[in-house]
């Protein structure tokens, strides 16, 4: 097997990434080679666990005959972890642990200027308190692309991304502005481009009920709606303000291959309601290509081997193409 292997990182040790990467490399055949970054023993522990058996295939981060490698085996690069015992409740125990399985991961990306990155769940409470909003901002941060990124969650029926990420609903009208909708569309644009060849046709959201206000100069007025008028005169596919009650209606969101919102919940609960599990969560602007599975450490299903593995089954499928 002589590819480009797709880095992992297991990221938050108490969730049930393990289990469903262990339900993913059992049901399905990758080209690629898989590499996980993770400990040795919370591998092995949750293994034994859950009942699944694996060899594992110990290599170090400088990839020494990595043409190699193949999937038979789980190839894992050991990160050590002191724990107790797997399924406990997360706290910032896990911080340095999940910091040292990014920073091998990201050294061995620049190193060999591979492109192929998955993380799993961390718990932004503790691991990313007081310094970044998600994963995406932290690895805009690490890598130096200076918050030039986007959160696409993508499904090849509708894909939705959000303006604002991970922050407190009373400060996005803050962090609207005319540059983000054009970066946003930007990103977006060159990476359909790239990996579909076409051009998205892509709905922007207002941020009020209805794209209306009860008072002047409203975000819509001011922001959005000149954004439009601007990227429409580029030849950009956008259209809106639309209001975000009735964009997802199936009349509406069929005319579109991406939804712009402008916060977290206005476009993934109802992208979420659509299509489940169904789609995955993809960084556009970072020098590699970042996916998470959407979903968060699922804490209240640890151990119950009942996680629906099929985010991160269609992440593996996305880059093994």
């Amino acid at each position: 097997m002589n590819k480009q292997p797709i880095i992992i990182v297991a990221g938050e040790p108490n969730s049930v990434f393990l289990e469903i990467f262990f339900k993913s490399i059992k049901s399905n055949k990758f080209k690629h080679p898989l590499i996980i970054i993770a400990s040795r023993k919370l591998l092995i522990s949750q293994m034994n666990k859950l009942g699944y058996i694996f060899k594992i295939n110990s290599i170090n981060k400088n990839l020494k005959n990595i043409s190699e490698l193949n999937n038979k085996n789980i190839n894992l690069i050991n990160v050590d972890y002191k724990f107790n015992a797997c399924f406990q409740n997360i706290t910032i125990k896990s911080k340095s642990y999940i910091e040292k399985c990014f920073k091998i991961a990201l050294e061995i990306l620049k190193k060999n200027k591979f492109t192929k990155f998955i993380n799993g769940p961390i718990s932004k409470r503790h691991f990313l308190k007081g310094h970044h909003y998600g994963v995406t901002e932290y690895l805009s941060n690490k890598t130096g692309v200076n918050n030039k990124v986007a959160m696409l969650i993508f499904h090849k029926k509708l894909s939705v991304s959000p303006l604002t990420t991970h922050i407190a609903l009373k400060d996005v009208h803050k962090n609207i502005s005319q540059k983000k909708i054009f970066s946003h569309v930007i990103l977006i644009t060159q990476f359909y481009i790239e990996k579909f060849n076409k051009i998205p046709r892509i709905a922007i959201t207002g941020l009020n009920p209805h794209c209306e206000s009860n008072f002047n100069n409203s975000e819509e007025d001011l922001i959005i709606k000149p954004a439009i008028k601007d990227l429409i005169k580029l030849k950009y596919k956008v259209k809106g303000p639309y209001a975000a009650d009735t964009i997802f209606t199936k009349d509406q969101f069929k005319k579109f291959d991406v939804i712009i919102g402008m916060y977290h919940d206005q476009v993934l609960s109802p992208a979420k309601t659509l299509f489940g599990f169904d789609a995955i969560n993809i960084t556009l602007g970072l020098p590699f290509i970042r996916i998470s599975p959407d979903h968060g450490p699922n804490i209240s299903m640890l151990g119950k081997n009942t996680s629906n593995p099929k985010s991160l089954i269609q992440a593996l499928k996305f880059l093994d193409k």
